[in-house]
C-alpha cells in the first residue's frame, strides 16, 4: 500500500503546531497502525529529520497509551479497537489519513501526537483508598454480591484510561472515565464506606482539571474502545446526587 500522511507536528506546549504531509510506499496490510508510524519513523531517522513522538507501550490494547486521532475518528475507524491493535487493511492502497493528538483543554499537547493526560491521575487520587482489612483473603462466598452489581463493576473496571472518550466529546468531558473508576468501586461491598465521599471528590477532581460538562452526546461511548456503557455516567450522577443530599442516600450497594 502507498498512503499520505498527514500528521501534526509540534515541537513543544508553545509551538503553534502544523499539519505536515508524508508519503509512505510498501505498507503490508498486515501491519498495525503504530508498527506503520515505525516504518515512517525509521525513514526519517535515517533521512536525518526528527521523528515523529507519540505515545506506545503494551501495544496489545491494554494500556491505553496509543491516544490518537485518525481521520477524525478517536483510536480510528473500527470501533472496540485501540490504535494500537488497529490495521492497516482498514485503509485502502492510496488513502490520505490525518493524524492527530487527542484534542482537550484537559490534555495540552506535549510534543506532536502525544499529550499530558496527568489530569487523569488527578481524578483517579481524588478517589483515595477504601477501607478494607488486611491479613488472610476472606472466603469467596462469605460477602455475596448479586450477579449484576459484578457484571456491571467488572464492564466499568475495564476502563484502560486512554482519554479516547474526551477526546471524541464535544465539550471535552471526562466523565465516562470518571464514572467508570467510580462505578467499579460504588458496586461493591469494599467500596461502600467512602462510596460518597469518592464521588464527589473524583468529579470536583475532573472538573477542577478543566474537563468539560457532560451533555449526554453519547460520542464517548462510540469511540470507547472497551465499551463502557452511557448508563454508567447515569450510575455516577446517582450516586453524585445522594451525596449531596443530607444523609448520603444510603450505603446499600447498586441504589
Amino acid at each position: 500500500m502507498n498512503l499520505t500522511l498527514r500528521i501534526w507536528r509540534q515541537s513543544g506546549p508553545e509551538d503553534k503546531g502544523r499539519m505536515v504531509t508524508y508519503k509512505v510506499d510498501d505498507v503490508s496490510p498486515d501491519m498495525s497502525f503504530l508498527e506503520m508510524l515505525d516504518v515512517l519513523n525509521e525513514r526519517l531517522i535515517l533521512a536525518g529529520e526528527e521523528p515523529v513522538a507519540f505515545d506506545h507501550d503494551c501495544r496489545e490494547g491494554i494500556c491505553g497509551m496509543c491516544g490518537l486521532m485518525i481521520n477524525g475518528n478517536a483510536h480510528g475507524p473500527q470501533r472496540g479497537t485501540t490504535a494500537c491493535q488497529l490495521h492497516m487493511r482498514q485503509f485502502a492502497d492510496g488513502d490520505t489519513i490525518d493524524i492527530e493528538p487527542w484534542r482537550a483543554r484537559a490534555f495540552p499537547v506535549v510534543k506532536d501526537l502525544v499529550v499530558d493526560r496527568n489530569a487523569f491521575d488527578k481524578i483517579i487520587a481524588a478517589g483515595g483508598y477504601i477501607t478494607a482489612p488486611t491479613g488472610s483473603a476472606p472466603e469467596a462466598h462469605s460477602t455475596p454480591v448479586a450477579k449484576a452489581n459484578a457484571d456491571a463493576a467488572f464492564e466499568s473496571a475495564a476502563c484502560i484510561g486512554c482519554g479516547a472518550c474526551v477526546a471524541a466529546c464535544p465539550n471535552g468531558s471526562g466523565m465516562l472515565f470518571t464514572a467508570a473508576k467510580v462505578t467499579q468501586l460504588s458496586l461493591l461491598p469494599q467500596g461502600q464506606p467512602e462510596r460518597y465521599t469518592r464521588v464527589i471528590g473524583m468529579v470536583d477532581a475532573h472538573d477542577e482539571a478543566g474537563f468539560g460538562g457532560c451533555t449526554n452526546a453519547g460520542e464517548c461511548t462510540v469511540v470507547c474502545p472497551k465499551g463502557i456503557p452511557l448508563n454508567t455516567i447515569g450510575r455516577l450522577n446517582r450516586d453524585y446526587l445522594a451525596a449531596t443530599r443530607k444523609g448520603g442516600g444510603g450505603n446499600t450497594p447498586g441504589s
